[in-house]
């Protein structure tokens, strides 16, 4: 089994539905813009962004969050870089169709725009 290959443990058949279409941007500025309701729900890795998927999560955020929930530290500033690339690449491994989201860590950014445009392709690239 390679490394992209699903898992035989891992999202629930959608045999008793049509499956989604990825959400696209376009789709969830209209939805916006229509007043609809969008769900965005935090994932941190492959199982968690699978069953959100799958209940039908229009966004998962990445959040530097994790540097607390999974992590144990007591602010979200140790977080870096190379750790949210490794958990978006996690969360867009259980994905399917909700808009992905990644935070941007505290000092990814901030020595300019090069820095910030950098950082944000390897999250990009990630998931």
């Amino acid at each position: 089994m390679s490394a992209d290959s699903p898992a035989p443990y891992g999202a629930p058949s959608r045999s008793d539905s049509a499956p989604r279409k990825p959400l696209t941007l376009h789709r969830l500025r209209a939805m916006r813009e229509a007043g609809e309701k969008i769900a965005m729900l935090t994932a941190y890795d492959a199982a968690s962004a699978s069953l959100l998927d799958a209940a039908g999560v229009d966004c998962l955020l990445v959040g530097d969050s994790l540097g607390m929930v999974m992590q144990g530290h007591g602010s979200t500033l140790p977080v870096t870089l190379e750790q949210m690339v490794y958990h978006t690449q996690c969360v867009a491994r259980g994905n399917r169709s909700a808009w992905l989201i990644a935070d941007l860590p505290f000092g990814s950014y901030q020595g300019g725009v090069e820095q910030a445009v950098a950082s944000s392709v390897a999250l990009m690239q990630a998931g």
